[in-house]
C-alpha cells in the first residue's frame, strides 16, 4: 500500500526533484504540497511548484501557500546562501495552475484532522509551516505518524560553521517541530552528502527520455555547477540533491542509516544559531527523540531516481 504523504517544500533545485520523485512514485500517495519561504521568497516557490507538477502532466495534486516568512525572526532572504545554488525561478516554462485558496496551515490542520492519522509530514524546506500548524491546533499531533525532515546537520553545517540552511533560517520553528512528541526521522547533511548525483548521472536522468528525467538532469547540472563554485564536496563533478532523499527514505528506509537521540535546536547562540545538537552520547539525560541519518547508500539512492523518473503521469 502506498505511503500518504504531505510534502512542505520552499521549491529551489532539489525540491523540484524531490516533488517529483514523490509525484511519480507507485509507493508514494501524494496527497498535496505546501509551499514555504526558503530556498527564495513564498511567490517563487509557490510558482516553482505549479511549474514542477504542470510540467510533469500532474496538474491535479493540489498545491497551497504557506508562511511568507520565519516565526519570530527578521527575514534573513538577502542572506541566503542557497540563492547561488538555485536562483529564484526553475529552467522550466511559467505554469498557468493556480495554487488551492486560503492558507496551507489551515489545510494541513484541516487534513490532518479529517485524515485517519495515516498522513507523513515531509518537510523539507524551513519548519515555519509544521510549527505554525503545531501551534494553531496541538490536536494536529495524534494524527501524525511521522514526520520526515530533511534538514539538520552534525558534522559541519552549510549556511554558517555548524548550521545547515533549513534549521539556520527558522530556528525557532525547527525547535517546536523536532520536540513535538512524533516520531522524526531527520535526514541532515550528514547523510546527504554521503549520495551525490553526478554529471554522469545527470546524463542518464535525461537519456530516460521522460519530463521527469529531463528536468533533474537540468537540476542536478545547476547543483553540480554551484557546488562546484561555493561548496565543494569531497569529489568534484557531483552534488547532493537532498530533498529527493529524504523522500526515497520513505520508499526504502534503508537508503538511509539513522541513530535515535536525543536531538535539539539552538536558537540563543550568538555562533551557532540554527545548529541541531545531536546527543549521541545521552550526556544530556534526555530521552531520545530523533532518528538522526548519519550515513546513506548513494547507489541505491541514483537507482531510485533513475527508476521513478523514468516514469511518466
Amino acid at each position: 500500500m502506498a505511503t500518504k504523504i504531505i510534502l512542505d517544500v520552499d521549491t529551489g533545485t532539489d525540491d523540484a526533484v524531490a516533488l517529483m520523485t514523490a509525484a511519480l512514485s507507485p509507493d508514494i500517495q501524494l496527497v498535496g504540497a505546501t509551499t514555504v519561504n526558503g530556498n527564495t521568497g513564498i511567490d517563487s516557490t509557490t510558482e516553482n511548484t505549479l511549474r514542477v507538477f504542470e510540467w510533469i502532466g500532474m496538474p491535479q495534486v493540489p498545491v497551497h501557500r504557506g508562511m511568507s516568512r520565519p516565526l519570530a525572526r527578521p527575514q534573513m532572504q538577502q542572506l541566503n546562501p542557497a540563492s547561488r545554488i538555485h536562483g529564484d525561478l526553475l529552467d522550466l516554462p511559467p505554469t498557468t495552475l493556480k495554487p488551492q485558496p486560503g492558507h496551507a496551515v489551515d489545510w494541513l490542520i484541516d487534513t490532518l484532522l479529517a485524515s485517519d492519522g495515516d498522513i507523513t509530514l515531509v518537510p523539507v524546506g524551513p519548519l515555519t509551516n509544521i510549527a505554525t500548524a503545531i501551534q494553531k491546533e496541538p490536536a494536529i499531533l495524534p494524527k501524525i505518524p511521522e514526520i520526515v525532515i530533511m534538514g539538520g546537520a552534525h558534522d559541519h553545517g552549510n549556511s554558517t560553521a555548524s548550521a545547515e540552511f533549513n534549521i539556520w533560517l527558522d530556528p525557532e520553528a525547527a525547535r517546536i517541530v523536532v520536540n513535538c512528541g512524533r516520531p522524526i526521522r531527520l535526514v541532515p547533511l550528514d547523510a546527504t552528502h554521503r549520495a551525490l548525483v553526478s554529471t554522469e548521472d545527470a546524463g542518464r536522468l535525461r537519456a530516460l527520455g521522460t519530463p521527469a528525467g529531463e528536468a533533474a538532469a537540468r537540476f542536478v547540472l545547476q547543483r553540480i555547477d554551484g557546488y562546484d563554485a561555493t561548496q565543494p564536496m569531497h569529489r568534484a563533478g557531483a552534488a547532493p540533491v537532498h530533498d529527493a532523499l529524504a523522500v526515497c527514505a520513505i520508499i526504502d528506509p534503508s537508503v538511509i542509516t539513522t541513530q535515535f537521540i536525543p536531538v535539539d535546536v539552538e536558537t540563543g547562540g550568538e555562533l551557532s544559531v540554527g545548529r541541531t545538537v545531536c546527543d549521541f552520547r545521552f550526556r544530556s539525560r534526555r530521552p531520545a527523540n530523533v532518528h538522526f541519518a548519519m550515513d546513506a547508500d548513494e547507489r541505491k539512492f541514483v537507482a531510485m531516481l533513475l527508476d521513478i523518473l523514468g516514469r511518466t503521469a
